[in-house]
């Protein structure tokens, strides 16, 4: 996968935007209402890699499945996963992956008072 694959697909996701917070070299995807970051894009050590945030009992749970899923670079290691996007996980992962960050920092909805 490459970087405008990867940003094409989190642009996909409703009231998301991109945005470039820490400087060139990084692109965050963040929602539109609540400005938190759902992907948080890179290169690393040779390899182009996104930070996502993920619940931290499936987060140890996709690194002890895949070799390309570390904990987060720069980030809360316990919530947050650093994925090798140009390693061998399919696109399908990846994707899941992408999809359940996006879930996990959206905006809370707003409960109606009575």
């Amino acid at each position: 996968m490459n970087m405008n694959e990867i940003i094409k697909h989190c642009l996909s996701y409703p009231h998301s935007f991109e945005d470039h917070p820490f400087g060139e070299g990084w692109t965050a995807i963040r929602h539109r209402e609540n400005k938190k970051i759902f992907a948080l894009i890179f290169n690393r050590n040779g390899h182009l890699c996104v930070n996502l945030k993920c619940d931290p009992d499936y987060a140890g749970t996709l690194r002890n499945t895949f070799a390309d899923v570390q904990p987060g670079y720069h980030m809360n290691k316990d919530h947050w996963n650093t994925v090798i996007l140009d390693g061998d996980l399919p696109k399908a992962e990846i994707y899941d992956m992408v999809k359940h960050s996006f879930e996990i920092t959206k905006p809370k909805s707003k409960k109606a008072y009575i």
